[in-house]
């Protein structure tokens, strides 16, 4: 599944909503920051009946934001690198996740040195914490 440009997380005030008042899970290589937001939607009484799109549409996928900082990773190629790995499981592992959600994903210095299998079990199992149960979603 791609990674779309409008699953980036890049207004400031959803970063800082999500921080403030999403939830966090823990990570040794990485925290995760998550809240759902709610599906904006006009009075009943201004829509028309409109039969569901074939694909999800954009504002319904869950977006990120990866965030690394020097403390907590290191130098810009190290940096980077984190980022690119955890941009990557989120891309692999997006259906985990229901649509209106918003991640914060914080690198630590395990996202470089940890093995991809190993950061993508710690993202799934964190999926399945922020999914409800049985939550699957149809996309592939």
């Amino acid at each position: 599944m791609r990674f779309r440009p409008e699953q980036h997380l890049s207004r400031q005030s959803d970063i800082r909503t999500t921080r403030e008042q999403g939830r966090r899970i823990e990570g040794r290589a990485f925290t995760v920051w998550w809240k759902s937001r709610a599906p904006a939607r006009a009075p009943d009484h201004l829509v028309a009946p409109v039969p569901p799109p074939a694909s999800t549409p954009a504002h319904h996928r869950p977006r990120v934001c990866v965030i690394a900082s020097t403390a907590a990773v290191g130098h810009a190629v190290l940096r980077n690198t984190a980022k690119r790995r955890l941009r990557e499981i989120f891309r692999r592992h997006q259906q985990l996740l229901p649509a209106d959600t918003d991640l914060l994903l914080i690198a630590r210095s395990g996202a470089v040195s940890w093995p991809m299998p190993e950061l993508e079990k710690k993202f799934a199992e964190a999926c399945r914490l922020i999914a409800p149960s049985g939550f699957v979603t149809g996309e592939k």
